[in-house]
């Protein structure tokens, strides 16, 4: 991260303690908009603020979604909110309209878990064919400003898990925690196993594999932005539960450790790469190339961090980088896209990446039912399951 926008944050996460939070505003947009790359013009940066993480980030910071407290931070968020109206913002949020897709015939049942770290509800998908056999299960992780039900409009992943009879868990994150609904990916206490929402989301899955008859060798974690984010951390802090991992425009574990970190991370420009995993496990990632809220560089970040620990990533300087095949291809009236397979020293397909050329911040492929969705893109539920189904654990 670079003086100024070192200094820009600090400024603005004192203002925002201080409840001066016109100025934090103010200061974020003035050091945003200050920052232009190595002999890039001024007038070539975005002039928007990135719509998901900006709002509840600093009210995460300010202690101000504690339960029955004012919300002075809602003036950031009416901020926010005006931008992502602005025409071409990406992400736009629409209201979730059942209508437009008709829901699946199996079990849409809610729980809730409770542990030392809080407690968080769900929501559970259990198809229609499910009479006790052994069944995959999928823990799908929303993102800001979502919710599970959602969630899982906007992917279909419950429609493809009619079909394909899997359990699919959407943990839906408290307003307590985050105002925003975000998963607190960027905190370093929420980053551990064992603890925080790791150990919550953890224990949701725990609590579906005791209630119902899991695979255990069938477990998977997906999500998208904030979620994507999280869910690189489900993956590298329990390795032993989850056998593959679905990062949809998210971030490498470890790629934060506080708001003006998080910043960084989501513009790309993190001095060093993030932390390796101590475990590797298969991975799959969705990103489009225009999206200006989570640099189109952390797939590529994710990538160099999952490959195995004995292997190098394809961007590593002066080292051998993984066989990769390369694969284009085109929606029908919709996006171009170029898919990257990486391939260990056997010849096992241990991670793909999708860019998803002209999309933003969305879902690809998703259902215009739900938000942060781009119908146009290539399905990345339906590969998602795929590449599950090609990834049992121990294989």
């Amino acid at each position: 991260m670079n003086d100024d926008l070192r200094a820009g944050m600090a400024e603005a996460t004192r203002h925002t303690l201080a409840g001066r939070l016109a100025e934090a505003t103010a200061t974020i947009q003035r050091t945003l908009g200050n920052l232009t790359a190595p002999g890039v013009a001024a007038t070539a940066r975005p002039a928007a603020l990135p719509p998901l993480p900006f709002p509840d980030v600093l009210r995460r910071s300010a202690g101000m979604c504690a339960a029955g407290t004012a919300r002075p931070g809602d003036h950031v968020h009416r901020v926010w909110q005006r931008r992502s109206r602005m025409p071409g913002a990406p992400g736009r949020v629409r209201p979730v309209t059942s209508d437009r897709v008709p829901p699946p015939a199996g079990q849409f049942v809610d729980g809730v878990y409770t542990n030392a770290a809080g407690t968080r509800s769900y929501k559970l998908y259990i198809p229609t064919g499910y009479v006790g056999q052994a069944l995959p299960l999928v823990v799908m992780l929303h993102g800001c400003t979502q919710t599970a039900t959602d969630f899982a409009v906007g992917t279909r992943m419950n429609v493809l898990a009619e079909g394909e009879m899997v359990l699919v868990v959407y943990p839906e994150q408290a307003a307590a925690a985050n105002c925003s609904g975000c998963w607190n990916w960027f905190q370093t206490a929420e980053q551990q196993r064992g603890a925080g929402e790791p150990s919550l989301i953890a224990g949701i899955t725990q609590q579906i594999m005791s209630a119902y008859h899991v695979d255990g060798s069938r477990v998977y974690v997906a999500g998208l932005s904030a979620g994507g984010a999280m869910a690189a951390i489900m993956a590298a802090t329990y390795p032993d539960l989850y056998a593959a991992l679905g990062v949809h425009s998210g971030l490498a574990y470890g790629a934060a450790h506080d708001l003006p970190s998080a910043f960084a991370a989501m513009e790309e420009q993190t001095p060093e790469p993030a932390r390796p995993p101590a475990e590797a496990v298969p991975l799959i990632v969705f990103h489009g190339d225009r999206d200006p809220t989570v640099a189109p560089a952390n797939a590529d970040c994710l990538i160099d961090q999952w490959l195995p620990a004995n292997g190098t990533g394809p961007h590593s300087a002066g080292r051998p980088a993984h066989d990769a095949t390369v694969e284009r291809g085109q929606v029908p009236g919709g996006h171009a896209y170029t898919r990257m397979i990486y391939h260990d020293a056997g010849g096992r397909a241990m991670a793909e990446r999708w860019i998803v050329h002209q999309a933003k911040h969305a879902w690809s492929g998703g259902s215009p039912g739900g938000s942060y969705t781009d119908p146009r893109g290539p399905d990345a539920s339906a590969e998602m399951i795929r590449f599950f189904r090609e990834h049992p654990r121990g294989r």
